[in-house]
């Protein structure tokens, strides 16, 4: 009878998750480089080769892929013939407990982003635990288990549907996807599940996330089944659409499709999507007794040679003396080069100040929003003399709500962060000529090395979410609103979807 060792699963658990929050999977880099090659669209190239630098940077540096390091996410195979050694601990706990040993990890720390509370006092439990655990007893002897990191951003886009059993799963995507939006922070992977009930289908939908990008195989041989057929037909579809890289616009926003079904009740039709990011991180390992997992590292050579500098025509601003007038001068799609001091925050910290505010009570002393720009962010905690750790944008739409109030009443000009924003938050923007602009999603460790110092300057106790001075070298931005009104997520995927339509889709 194979025994397996407690620490066997705990340390097997904390390497894997150490090494999926640097390590992109071979499948993924190379499904990324391909779409850099063949996209056409130049900021939605500019944004996959933001990505891919990224990539291989976090690989060099053993430095999160993502400021986000995610919810963590395991499936277990539990083989009915295992013995345990010396386990004093319950299989959950082990695995929170490689967990907690992670995103403590001294020489990497991963952001820690569990609240456990979900609903009132929202507290981080300071280690990430627990993770959600889905556990199957199987026929074997070895413990198999899959574990992932999902961002909030993609995993907030998650949708799921009761259709009738006539209905179009196709049109039912091809409707929703844009819905999501670009908080997702595409390219990435759709997964679904088909079947089953509601909860059911959600869980096959996350779980086929963990297959191998092979999309392109298929395109290559021809669909060998229905599903198959089905794949290609979602993929070139949502492609059709338009929305790009980062919702910019552009000929790539699935690299792969994956489907997972289930038998269901004759009345039924679940259906469920689950979008995987940019920062995609899975990794799968088996114990069979002979001790911890081991991962080896993935070929630097996979990843293209690439290095990212600024485009030469980019506007450099000057934060530290910045304008309405200057922030009236932006273009749609510019590319710009931020220096001098911004502040951060993000949905705890404009709570608060939303809290402060309406109950007319000032701001925590030295705090100024007047001609400041705000960066949507959480950064990751820094490690070995780092200034602050991977630093990307967080989705913007999550502040909406609060940008009348920051434009009205604090004397903010302009905010930064990733995706599109709402009407509610552009209207916002142009009655106040202020302007949102946009950094990459998936290049937090590119992003951070413009970051020259930091400071807590309030809500210190919100720990990642606390209000930051960040003080900036050429950091690299694309205005996405402009102070008109015009948002370039809007024009751009519009104009990118009448090229595309020139292109036959064809499913094979």
């Amino acid at each position: 009878m194979p025994t397996i060792k407690q620490d066997d699963v705990i340390l097997s658990v904390a390497d894997a998750l150490q090494y999926i929050s640097y390590y992109h999977s071979p499948d993924f880099i190379q499904a990324m480089a391909a779409a850099y090659e063949r996209e056409e669209s130049p900021a939605a190239k500019d944004a996959i080769k933001q990505i891919l630098v990224n990539s291989r940077m976090c690989a060099e540096g053993h430095r999160p892929i993502c400021q986000d390091t995610g919810i963590v996410t395991v499936f277990v195979k539990v083989g009915m013939n295992v013995q345990w050694a010396d386990a004093t601990m319950s299989l959950t706990d082990m695995i929170n407990e490689g967990v907690r040993r992670a995103y403590n990890h001294p020489d990497n720390t991963l952001r820690a982003s569990i609240v456990g509370d979900p609903l009132f006092d929202r507290k981080n439990t300071k280690d990430n635990t627990p993770a959600v655990i889905h556990m199957e007893v199987v026929p074997g002897d070895t413990l198999d288990i899959a574990v992932a990191a999902k961002g909030g951003g993609s995993e907030n886009k998650s949708k799921m549907v009761m259709l009738n059993p006539s209905d179009s799963i196709v049109d039912w995507l091809v409707k929703t996807v844009p819905q999501m939006g670009a908080g997702w922070c595409p390219p990435g992977m759709l997964g679904i599940g088909i079947g089953g009930t509601a909860e059911k289908a959600m869980v096959m939908a996350k779980e086929s996330l963990f297959e191998e990008i092979d999309i392109h195989e298929i395109r290559e041989h021809g669909p060998k089944d229905k599903f198959e057929a089905l794949r290609l037909e979602i993929m070139d579809k949502i492609n059709a659409l338009g929305i790009g890289a980062q919702g910019l616009g552009g000929l790539t926003t699935v690299l792969d499709v994956k489907i997972k079904y289930y038998p269901t009740h004759a009345a039924s039709l679940p259906v469920a999507v689950i979008p995987n990011c940019a920062a995609t991180r899975h990794a799968h390992f088996v114990l069979d007794g002979s001790g911890p997992a081991k991962l080896d590292p993935p070929d630097l050579e996979l990843w293209p040679k690439l290095t990212y500098q600024a485009s030469a025509d980019s506007r450099r601003v000057n934060l530290d003396a910045l304008t309405r007038e200057d922030v009236a001068s932006w273009k749609p799609g510019e590319r710009l080069l931020l220096s001098g001091k911004m502040l951060t925050g993000r949905d705890a910290a404009h709570k608060r100040l939303s809290t402060l505010i309406e109950k007319g009570e000032p701001l925590p002393p030295g705090l100024d929003f007047k001609n400041r720009v705000i960066y949507y962010v959480g950064p990751v905690d820094p490690v070995k003399g780092e200034v602050v750790g991977p630093a990307g944008p967080t989705t913007a739409t999550r502040m909406d709500k609060f940008t009348e109030m920051m434009l009205g009443k604090t004397g903010l000009i302009a905010m930064v962060g990733k995706s599109e924003r709402g009407p509610e938050a552009i209207e916002s923007i142009r009655k106040h000529k202020a302007a949102y602009l946009m950094a990459v999603g998936g290049s937090a460790y590119l992003v951070s090395k413009a970051i020259r110092s930091s400071r807590v300057v309030a809500f210190g106790d919100l720990g990642m979410e606390a209000i930051y001075e960040f003080e900036v070298k050429d950091m690299p931005v694309t205005v996405a609103v402009d102070a008109r009104g015009e948002s370039v997520h809007e024009t751009g995927p519009a104009e990118w979807k009448k090229r595309i339509a020139g292109i036959p889709v064809k499913v094979m």
